[in-house]
């Protein structure tokens, strides 16, 4: 096996004004590796997969694949070396199935033929254990399980050396949850594929990971194989795979917490305050509103929404 990564990231680092959502992200993943990228919402894990695709293009330092920049060369030979699982199935209304899972083979100087690529179709379908006569619904007349299985054979389609797998339980009964982590994991398997995940469900990361990467505040906060996460001697780990409300990361109730004690002495029970978009939590925002008082201020957090109260009055600097 090669030492060079599939995948490397280097220093990689994206803002959207102000907002530093990836602040020097250093990750290897090796060829073959299953590796599963976790954190809280609004980390940037999708905005880091979006920068390896070249679908947003990183401030700073380095995405190489295969120790070549994954800027560099071809884009169409590019993306052909790469499959993805949507989060939200993302497919084509319109389409019937078996043109679904074939739409990418059915464009460019190298197509099949519609025969073909309906008969490749089917085969990804048994493979993920749908029968052929669903090659000819469409996506609506399909369950959510179903239309997962279906995403999952347009990913497997044309063999890709890399797959993404975007939240590929979202919205899944526990039980369908545990048919697509196993439908992922033998597959990537089977294929040899390199994969990438992002997902908050730890049963898919117990199923589906050989390494995991902890995103936190813009950089990996952890990383390791997946059978020492129990054990990983990192509390911003521990309290995320043991769904803890206390600890290093500051959740929604922790900011109403705080923000009512600092407001109590000056009388605002219900205000919302905290400071400006404070390191303890890169998600709030400090908003004027509209209105008179230019003193009037209040706090949305843009990562775990909270009910938002209203200060009447001018708050104390």
């Amino acid at each position: 096996m090669s030492s060079i990564p599939k995948i490397s990231l280097s220093g990689v680092t994206k803002s959207f004004g102000d907002k530093h959502v990836l602040a020097g992200i250093d990750l290897d993943i090796m060829a073959g590796e299953s590796m599963v990228i976790i954190g809280g919402s609004g980390t940037g894990k999708s905005v880091l997969l979006k920068c390896i695709l070249g679908l947003m293009k990183p401030d700073a330092g380095e995405i190489l694949i295969d120790g070549k920049s994954a800027g560099s060369g071809n884009r169409d030979a590019f993306l052909a070396r790469f499959g993805m699982l949507f989060q939200g199935g993302a497919l084509f209304d319109s389409l019937p199935v078996w043109h679904n899972i074939a739409f990418r083979l059915r464009q460019g100087s190298g197509r099949l033929s519609k025969t073909d690529a309906r008969d490749l179709a089917i085969l990804k379908l048994r493979r993920v254990g749908l029968d052929p006569e669903v090659a000819d619904m469409f996506p609506a007349e399909l369950s959510g399980g179903m239309q997962k299985r279906v995403g999952l054979a347009r990913a497997i389609a044309a063999e890709p050396e890399i797959i993404f797998f975007d939240e590929p339980t979202t919205g899944l009964d526990p039980i369908m949850s545990g048919v697509i982590n196993e439908l992922i994991r033998e597959i990537v398997v089977e294929i040899g594929a390199t994969a990438m995940t992002i997902t908050h469900d730890m049963s898919s990361v117990r199923a589906i990971a050989d390494k995991v990467a902890m995103i936190h505040d813009g950089r990996v906060q952890w990383t390791g194989a997946v059978g020492d996460i129990d054990d990983n001697g990192d509390p911003y780990l521990d309290q995320f795979i043991n769904a803890r409300a206390e600890g290093p990361i500051v959740v929604a109730t922790q900011l109403r917490s705080r923000a009512d004690a600092r407001m109590q002495p000056h009388g605002i029970s219900a205000a919302i305050y905290y400071l400006e978009h404070s390191r303890a939590s890169p998600g709030c925002s400090l908003l004027r509103p509209w209105g008179p008082d230019a003193g009037s201020r209040l706090v949305r957090n843009a990562v775990q929404p909270f009910p938002i109260a209203y200060a009447h009055s001018p708050l104390p600097a």
